[in-house]
């Protein structure tokens, strides 16, 4: 039996077209980007490409582009680096934000640094309201996400970052999971750092970066050769950022077509999910369109998600980075959900190659899973 991936959130399959264009740098002999011989300057002309390339999918300069690793090593270069060269003073961060944004900020407590995050409401909206208040003392930075990784939600980065510049704070937003599904322009975003990652668009693991503006002081997280114009040192993986920059051309050219099939999808799965008096959470505001998450009342989410596993459907309990907690979601915590519908809580994230005719068979699976499963208990619905 085949499975069917539902996943996409988490990561992406790798484009056939990126995959072509990463072979010859993984094949032939590929030179060091820093070294002067010609293999060399072959390797960083075609870096500089890859550059343009995000940059145009991010409206952005090339001088604005600085490669990562992952977006986690993105994410949490914007948070130590924009805060090293300041007075210590508070870290803000939605309640909903990735742990690879709420981690490193809290983890630099110890340097004298506060660490707060900001409300969100039952949607899952940033309370603007807190914010303020929160702002009423200095901030170092504030970081919010674009689009939340578990329930899709879209916050309204431009007015949080106009709210935020007239604190005289810094804005970091990260966009991983904007990118490839929202019309995305970091001049637009009004912010001064944006997180974008390569393997949310079907390009290849171990490459994305973080788009900064060159105005801001920030420290490097990683120290040696000076790579990145000195703030990001090590030897580029060539192969993986070429695949990242045919991944964001792609990507780009492909928003609109994604953005129509995916919400078409999406739609028809939500109507099957109604008839399950399943809860869908933040239904009521805008939310990337490939993106459900929902619960369904005394069943746990993860015996969920591996029933469907068994039946040929790949789908989440939430947030795949951080499968090492067994607690509810922080995301829906943090929107006043209480802990046991938390608990049953499943995301379905659906990509460009998933069809209605797959949303039948999940919903078939579902029904007979739920169906299933509270005969098992003896829930009702």
């Amino acid at each position: 039996m085949s499975s069917v991936y539902l996943d996409h959130n988490a990561t992406t399959s790798l484009d056939s077209h990126v995959l072509e264009a990463m072979l010859p740098w993984m094949k032939a002999q590929a030179g060091n980007p820093t070294s002067r011989h010609i293999f060399g300057r072959t390797a960083r002309t075609a870096i500089e490409h890859a550059r343009a390339q995000v940059a145009e999918a991010c409206g952005a300069y090339t001088s604005q582009v600085v490669f990562t690793a992952s977006g986690t090593e993105a994410n949490n270069f914007a948070v130590r680096g924009m805060t090293a060269n300041q007075d210590a003073a508070q870290i803000l961060y939605s309640a909903i934000e990735h742990p690879c944004v709420s981690r490193p900020a809290a983890a630099l407590k110890q340097y004298g640094y506060k660490s707060q995050s900001i409300a969100v409401n039952g949607q899952g909206r940033l309370e603007t309201a807190h914010l303020a208040l929160l702002l009423e003392k200095p901030a170092n930075l504030v970081s919010v996400m674009l689009a939340n990784n578990e329930t899709g939600v879209i916050q309204d980065i431009a007015q949080i970052a106009e709210q935020v510049r007239r604190s005289g704070s810094l804005m970091h937003t990260d966009a991983v999971q904007g990118l490839g599904k929202l019309a995305l322009s970091f001049t637009d975003l009004n912010v001064h750092a944006m997180t974008v990652s390569s393997h949310k668009i079907n390009g290849p693991q171990g490459a994305a970066a973080l788009i900064l503006d060159k105005r801001v002081d920030i420290q490097p997280l990683l120290y040696g050769g000076g790579q990145e114009r000195g703030l990001r040192s090590g030897t580029e993986n060539v192969a993986a950022i070429i695949g990242f920059g045919m991944a964001c051309e792609l990507a780009a050219a492909n928003q609109s077509n994604f953005a129509s099939h995916t919400r078409a999808l999406r739609d028809a799965f939500e109507q099957g999910l109604r008839s399950l008096d399943a809860q869908i959470f933040s239904d009521q505001v805008a939310r990337i369109p490939n993106t459900s998450f929902f619960a369904v009342n005394g069943i746990e989410g993860e015996t969920l998600v591996t029933a469907l596993d068994r039946k040929g459907f790949a789908v989440a309990s939430g947030s795949a980075c951080s499968s090492d907690s067994t607690e509810p979601s922080h995301v829906l915590l943090a929107m006043g959900v209480g802990h046991d519908l938390a608990r049953g809580a499943v995301r379905v994230s659906f990509g460009s190659h998933n069809t209605l005719q797959q949303v039948s068979g999940l919903l078939d699976a579902l029904k007979s899973e739920v169906l299933r499963l509270r005969q098992l208990t003896g829930v009702t619905a």
